[in-house]
């Protein structure tokens, strides 16, 4: 009777098919959006403040939904309440946030989280959500593996006009790094710009795929995912994913115990039967991609398309015949034969050993991987934990801990790890993501948080777990659920794929209806009726005040970022300053702690002063710089500009201030040991001009001091294992051995200025760096009653004025 009404209840609800419309429409709109990718600037901000903007609208809706159907009885109720503490979370580490702008924008995310994971539940209770939703989620994805694989093709055009009408494609017409080109080799990734998030997804989409093939009784329904198989997998290999290879057979064995074991064994059927198929012709789909997209030719895509068609066509025919007249059979006989308790967990053992067996036929010395196209091969022979990209990740887990070590309790809030990962870093990598999702939260929120979003996941998947073992077969299947968010989940433990709102919003989602249907009541015997129906409203009701304040925040922050991007436009264009500022004032009256719409403006007041001397502008300035300073501390971008704003005043104490207070926080970067270093050449200079020889000595000997740091720095580089990347360059560079030896010529050690100089020596006189260092190390031989003669003539014939210089550095008294 309960499931009749609730059926009802679903075709007779408007609020309920706009909500479902929403979160479908959503689903087909939002991975093309760059997955929503939060890169914590501009550039990728528009499009989660439109989802945020959308998503709180469907809150509206879902609280006024909720306020006919919201009743605390069930554990789904209380989820429903309790996910608010994860947004809640990131409020708190706001408090102590390295960066303000990341740590507000994460905070918005969260809350979109939790909306989503409460569409989850309320809209998936009844069999009608679950389905619209579940084949929604399903299909959005396959339309996504054939978009990557249209441009794997040589496609991009086509695939690009397709959906421009709803993406902004910016210069050419197609989509950006659709496919990627990384190490000399090419790398599917389709709308998510980055393989190895994109191989999660896969991963998901492959394992639900193989699910609903076991599980379905329409020939239809069997016929479209069965065909599937084969583009997800081709899909998969070709993001060359070594972390996804490693993933999948992990996910698969947490998944198989809580399916019949007649399942168990036919999803590893159908997913060898694909397997052989796509592995048959991956060699020539990798071919036909690598022709297009290293000679642009297109002769062969044709072909490529339709050997995919036919090839997921062949399968999906297999597997429907597989299935029509194997499946029964067979589950007849394990049903008759194997009636031990714990038979579903016979196969995924089985798995173990098998997978045990794979193992050693792919990274044995067997010859199976000579198979395999040539990129592929590469990419599975090159799995071990000595490879670069483990022992990378190794040093951000570590580098991490250190980071945590100093915000243990609340965190350094939303996007720390992007704020002081350099502060921390070991080496001089370059990574604004840590590549573990949990390792990330827990920096970001603490430890209060990350034993928060523990919990909450344990209750999730508690609950489930008791939900599925309890269930029979007439309740509506929301497993599929379980193996998205679970695919996802442990795939984000080795990358950063919940930086993708688009992967967040899915797991939450899954979340959420995983636990949509519950039979296990809460009991609340204190809580009198009364009481009962004004708690029944009272969540409604806030929840209603929460996304209408949230919605104007979103909308307000939308409407910024178009003022923001109106306004570069016009410093682009060189429009006048009113068209500039007229609406980058408005977006940061808005924003205005945004660093990069600050920034811009920042730059343009540097412009006025430095064409006009307008001292109002240069107070300005600096106004807006310590602003903003004061909620973003860490920002590199800000430290360049306040250093800009100090050199063009020609303040340089308080440059080489700012410069040496800076370094602890970036002592990686090897450009402020270079301005350092000048700077105490420059100051040493001025105190020499004022008879200070005591703080003419104190610059020097800082100098040489960095100069210790620097060569003691370059040590732990070579230190670090033969496989590992260092990162950026970091040595002692060209600028910096010649003002070293520049210092050193000064007071008179001329050997060891000749040493420094010799560093920049050639015979590429353009460069002004060499040539100063030829000038000054053929004045420190003439010093020491010495010549390069050869030099000296180069020197001389390159520019005949160089004579008169050398002669002036040998003749001047310091």
């Amino acid at each position: 009777m309960y499931k009749k009404d609730l059926a009802n209840e679903e075709r007779n609800s408007i609020l309920f098919w706009l909500l479902t419309g929403f979160v479908t429409l959503f689903l087909f709109w939002a991975p093309f959006q760059k997955a929503l990718f939060n890169g914590n600037t501009f550039e990728f901000e528009r499009n989660i403040y439109t989802s945020l903007v959308w998503g709180f609208i469907a809150l509206v809706v879902a609280s006024l939904y909720l306020f006919y159907h919201w009743k605390l009885q069930d554990h789904r109720d209380l989820l429903s309440i309790l996910v608010w503490l994860l947004p809640l979370t990131y409020l708190i580490s706001k408090i102590s946030a390295a960066s303000q702008y990341y740590a507000t924008n994460m905070l918005y995310i969260q809350i979109l989280y939790a909306v989503f994971f409460i569409l989850g539940i309320y809209l998936c209770r009844g069999s009608i959500g679950n389905r619209i939703i579940s084949n929604g989620l399903m299909l959005s994805g396959y339309v996504v593996v054939w978009f990557g694989l249209f441009n794997w093709l040589g496609y991009k055009e086509g695939s690009a006009r397709a959906i421009q009408w709803f993406v902004d494609l910016p210069g050419q017409l197609e989509y950006r790094d659709a496919v990627m080109s990384a190490d000399g080799q090419l790398r599917l990734t389709s709308t998510f710009q980055y393989a190895n998030s994109y191989a999660a997804f896969l991963i998901a989409m492959l394992l639900g795929a193989v699910y609903l093939v076991v599980t379905r009784k329409r020939p239809h329904s069997i016929l479209i995912h069965g065909f599937m198989l084969v583009p997800i997998i081709i899909s998969f290999l070709l993001t060359l994913s070594r972390g996804g290879l490693v993933v999948l057979p992990v996910v698969m064995l947490l998944l198989l115990p809580f399916m019949k074991l007649t399942r168990q064994i036919f999803m590893f059927v159908h997913l060898g039967v694909a397997a052989i198929i796509s592995l048959l012709i991956l060699g020539k789909i990798t071919a036909i991609g690598e022709q297009f997209h290293k000679l642009q030719d297109l002769s062969s895509a044709s072909t490529g398309l339709w050997i995919l068609i036919g090839s997921s066509a062949a399968c999906a025919v297999i597997i429907w015949l597989l299935q029509k007249y194997v499946f029964n059979t067979v589950q007849g006989f394990v049903e008759s034969k194997l009636k031990m308790r714990y038979a579903n967990f016979l196969l995924p053992a089985a798995a173990l050993v098998l997978g045990s067996l794979g193992l050693f036929l792919l990274f044995g010395n067997t010859g199976v991987t000579n198979l395999l196209p040539e990129s592929i091969k590469q990419r599975i022979e090159n799995i071990n934990f000595a490879q670069h990209s483990v022992l990378e990740r190794g040093t951000f887990y570590k580098d991490a801990m250190k980071l945590f070590s100093d915000y243990p309790v609340t965190g350094a809030g939303g996007g720390a790890w992007a704020a002081l990962y350099e502060k921390y870093q070991n080496n001089p990598y370059v990574s604004r993501q840590a590549h573990n999702f949990f390792i990330q939260y827990l920096v970001e929120t603490g430890v209060v948080g990350i034993l928060i979003l523990i919990g909450f996941l344990v209750y999730v998947f508690g609950l489930y777990i008791r939900n599925k073992l309890s269930e029979d077969e007439n309740t509506p299947d929301r497993h599929l659920f379980f193996i998205i968010a679970i695919s996802i989940l442990v795939h984000s433990v080795i990358d950063f794929d919940l930086s993708y709102v688009f992967l967040g919003t899915l797991v939450f989602l899954s979340l959420g209806a995983m636990v949509s249907h519950t039979k296990f009541p809460l009991s609340f015997s204190a809580i009198k009726d009364e009481e009962k129906g004004y708690l029944h409203k009272t969540y409604p009701a806030v929840l209603l005040v929460v996304s209408l304040v949230m919605f104007f925040i979103s909308a307000k922050n939308l409407s910024a970022n178009s003022e923001f991007l109106a306004a570069n436009q016009a410093a682009r264009s060189q429009g006048s300053l009113n068209e500039i500022f007229a609406p980058l004032n408005s977006a940061l009256s808005t924003r205005d702690s945004h660093p990069d719409y600050a920034l811009l403006k920042m730059q343009i007041l540097a412009q006025v002063y430095e064409q006009n001397q307008d001292e109002q502008a240069y107070k300005e300035l600096l106004q807006l710089i310590n602003k903003t300073k004061a909620s973003e501390p860490h920002n590199r971008n800000l430290l360049e500009m306040e250093f800009h704003a100090y050199a063009m005043k020609g303040e340089l104490e308080k440059a080489s201030d700012l410069i040496n207070a800076n370094i602890n926080n970036f002592p990686w970067d090897i450009t402020l040991y270079e301005r350092s270093i000048e700077l105490d050449l420059q100051l040493s200079e001025k105190a020499r001009a004022a008879s200070n020889t005591a703080l003419q000595r104190q610059y020097w000997d800082h100098a040489f001091t960095m100069h210790d740091t620097i060569t003691n720095q370059m040590k732990k580089l070579e230190s670090l294992p033969k496989e590992q990347i260092a990162g950026r360059a970091f040595h002692v560079t060209n600028n910096i051995s010649l003002n070293l030896g520049q210092i050193e010529y000064i007071r008179g050690n001329y050997e060891s200025a000749i040493n420094f100089f010799k560093i920049n020596l050639s015979d590429k006189f353009e460069d002004p760096v060499s040539r100063d260092a030829a000038r000054w190390y053929l004045a420190a031989l003439q010093k020491q009653n010495k010549t390069d003669q050869p030099l000296f003539d180069e020197l001389v014939a390159a520019d005949p004025t160089e004579r008169n210089e050398i002669n002036k550095l040998v003749n001047a008294t310091f």
